[in-house]
């Protein structure tokens, strides 16, 4: 390795340019320290928005609804129309930025086996979650129920909105719950568009 000193010319040495040697560590500079902070910005601004983008789907588009004057109805085999049935402890919750944000919970005096030959069951029930602070609706408990067999689906009123129905579950124990979904117009258009079938 060469050793000595290296001279500008001016008998001044310097023994650190020397080929070989490493150069001395330069500090953190300014533009380091702006790209830590940019990081950090960014960082926070994503953990903001995924905050809000939470807070919106939880309690910004959900209201309670006072369930006074609102009816729980099935529709009638023998009739055909929706007709009221007696609820009690009701709860519920609606939106009005989308048909399908309805939620309620209820209980039912009549037992689900009295209904099933009385009103008009339904086919292709699919319960869709609510906010997390509507607890007693349960959507993976309530499917759970209706594959097993402990809760039948009847259709409540059909055509809520453009393309949508209201439908109730009803457990074997008195527990009963009401939704809305898109109906099979809706649900077989998508399957048709999706699998590239007219």
């Amino acid at each position: 390795a060469r050793t000595g000193s290296f001279s500008d010319g001016s008998g001044k040495a310097f023994p650190h340019l020397l080929p070989g040697r490493c150069l001395p560590r330069i500090p953190i500079g300014i533009d380091a320290m702006l790209g830590r902070f940019a990081a950090v910005a960014i960082v926070l601004s994503a953990f903001a928005a995924g905050v809000s983008i939470f807070w919106l789907q939880e309690y910004h588009y959900y209201d309670e609804v006072d369930p006074t004057g609102r009816e729980i109805t099935l529709v009638d085999i023998a009739g055909g129309g929706p007709v009221p049935v007696m609820a009690e402890d009701v709860a519920m919750i609606d939106a009005d930025s989308s048909p399908i944000r309805f939620r309620a919970c209820f209980r039912l005096a009549r037992p689900v086996s009295d209904l099933a030959g009385e009103y008009e069951g339904y086919d292709g029930a699919e319960p869709l979650t609510a906010p997390r602070w509507f607890d007693c609706f349960d959507a993976v408990e309530i499917g759970r129920a209706l594959e097993d067999g402990r809760a039948l689906a009847f259709l409540s009123e059909e055509g809520v909105a453009d393309g949508v129905d209201r439908v109730v579950a009803v457990m074997d124990d008195g527990r009963a719950f009401a939704w809305n979904q898109f109906d099979k117009s809706i649900t077989d258009g998508a399957a048709t568009f999706g699998t590239g079938r007219n």
